[in-house]
């Protein structure tokens, strides 16, 4: 099942992906938007940016590194 996603974006990021699409490093511009969507959440889930900001204030009270 897929959704359709309105979005504004900078014409300069549009303008390169869609020369990624033209070169054949993505199957189109839909399946683009949609993996790069997937990388960020996955590097930016809820648990491991919790973790880094633990991490930072944990850095900032001790002064550990």
């Amino acid at each position: 099942m897929t959704t359709s996603v309105r979005a504004q974006l900078p014409e300069k990021l549009v303008e390169e992906a869609r020369k990624f699409v033209q070169a054949g490093w993505a199957t189109d511009f839909d399946q683009l938007v949609a993996d790069a969507l997937q990388r960020y959440l996955d590097s930016h889930s809820a648990e491991l940016t919790e973790a880094f900001v633990r991490q930072d204030v944990d850095w900032g009270l001790h002064g550990r590194d």
